[in-house]
């Protein structure tokens, strides 16, 4: 079953509630992140509990299905086509942040769709940032996802990154990683 077997939580790309937007003017780190079935969501939330970090939703245009097969199947032609979905959501000022975390699903053993169009409108804002990648991914790994993250932003003119090691979660497991998370805090 792999990323078919991750339950929705009913809310993808929260069609039926506010994005996730909480900004302050102390925070050094912010947590960026696309969740469809919301276990990145649920990931994104056990950082932010840890680091105290800002953090904020992306979210597209035209939400994804929250049935599994109608949403493979709309990715699959967005990728054949390299036709990424519109954001909504408007990036702040990134000035006062030293690190981003930046959390995604892997679909295909690559890098989410909504997560290229946030690299490819707002990468070149990321300079100068320590960049934290974590995803949850169905039961094959990261494949080229931080490779990918790390050519989006070079080819929108983002300069000075570096990079951690990248958190890497089984969706359905996210309930239970959070020594797993702990760790790669530290």
């Amino acid at each position: 079953m792999n990323g078919a077997g991750t339950t929705s939580d009913g809310m993808d790309t929260n069609k039926n509630h506010q994005p996730i937007r909480r900004l302050t003017n102390s925070a050094e780190s912010i947590i960026i992140y696309f969740s469809r079935s919301g276990s990145t969501e649920l990931l994104a939330s056990k950082i932010e509990n840890k680091t105290n970090a800002d953090i904020l939703e992306i979210t597209v245009q035209e939400p994804y299905p929250s049935n599994y097969p109608k949403t493979l199947a709309r990715a699959n032609a967005e990728r054949e086509r390299q036709d990424y979905p519109e954001l909504n959501m408007a990036l702040p000022n990134l000035d006062q942040y030293k690190t981003v975390y930046l959390g995604y699903p892997v679909w295909a053993m690559t890098l989410s769709h909504p997560m290229h169009s946030f690299l490819n409108t707002y990468g070149r804002q990321l300079s100068d940032k320590m960049i934290a990648p974590f995803m949850s991914e169905g039961g094959y790994g990261q494949g080229d996802s931080v490779q990918v993250v790390k050519e989006s932003l070079s080819q929108r003119g983002a300069v000075n990154n570096r990079f951690t090691s990248a958190l890497v979660v089984d969706g359905n497991q996210v309930d239970h990683v959070d020594k797993q998370v702990n760790d790669w805090l530290r």
